[in-house]
């Protein structure tokens, strides 16, 4: 299966502020009212790649208290790389959303899985170094109930024509960029028989249409990589899809980050108030 590495999508960060309410409207919410509304006509948020960022989050929560979805997934990395990532897992417990497991998000209780994607690209070993020496403070952070939960995340979720994997399907760590041509766009996901395959991983949301197929990228919460440094989320209306983004406080979340105490913190809020991949030094 051709799939570009995109490296960059592997830093995560703290970004925004905004918004107090984690409650959804009430519309459709309830499991039986899902049922009850074809899926081909519902209207989903994707979210994803929050790294621990629980101010974005916060934002993007208010932000879809205007949406107004019938339902909401997230699509996986939550917690590594940011200031309050049992905060974010919590959260995202609670709210009860369905989602999948990020390659952030594996490496926790798996840091084998990183250095096997490293050997692939000995250019960026510092890179992956930086990111291997948040693991142990997250972890600790986190806790072992949180990790268990964690690992009980499925590889993809199906709602009706939608399909979403965190990266590529069987592959948590290499996913197309936005610049990939339709022939490797679909040979990557093809395999989800979906009408709509939605990811997140590389930081950079774009929607696409193809000749049997739309393929979209949520973009990230935290730590953005298109130079727009606000939050992203995906919205699908039936198989429409759009991207909304979400204006916060980026400084504010890159001082919690700072004094969190989060190896390589400065490091990453660059890219959070860059709104681009920074290398580590």
């Amino acid at each position: 299966m051709p799939a570009r590495f995109g490296a960059s999508h592997l830093i995560q960060c703290g970004i925004i502020r905004l918004g107090q309410s984690g409650t959804l409207p009430q519309r459709d919410r309830g499991e039986a009212g899902l049922q009850n509304r074809h899926s081909e006509y519902m209207r989903i948020a994707i979210v994803s790649d929050i790294h621990g960022n629980l101010t974005a989050l916060e934002a993007v929560l208010a932000d879809l208290t205007l949406t107004s979805p019938d339902q909401v997934l997230h699509g996986g990395d939550l917690a590594h790389g940011g200031s309050r990532p049992a905060e974010v897992v919590d959260r995202i417990r609670e709210l009860g959303w369905p989602g999948v497991c990020g390659n952030t998000d594996q490496m926790l209780w798996a840091p084998e899985e990183l250095h096997k994607f490293a050997v692939r690209v000995p250019k960026l070993q510092p890179l992956f170094a930086a990111i291997e020496e948040m693991i142990p403070a997250t972890c600790a952070l986190l806790g072992d109930d949180r990790i268990e939960w964690l690992k009980t995340l499925p590889l993809v979720q199906g709602r009706g024509p939608v399909a979403l994997v965190h990266a590529s399907p069987g592959d948590l760590w290499r996913a197309p960029l936005p610049d990939a041509s339709d022939d490797e766009l679909a040979a990557t996901f093809n395999s989800l028989a979906s009408s709509v395959a939605v990811y997140g991983h590389v930081h950079r949301p774009f929607v696409r249409e193809l000749a049997a197929m739309t393929v979209a990228n949520t973009g990230s919460v935290s730590l953005s990589y298109d130079g727009d440094v606000r939050a992203s989320y995906l919205i699908l209306d039936g198989t429409s899809a759009s991207i909304r983004r979400v204006d916060y406080d980026v400084e504010r979340e890159a001082q919690a980050l700072l004094s969190s105490g989060l190896p390589h913190a400065a490091w990453i809020c660059q890219t959070l108030r860059a709104g681009r991949f920074v290398r580590p030094a």
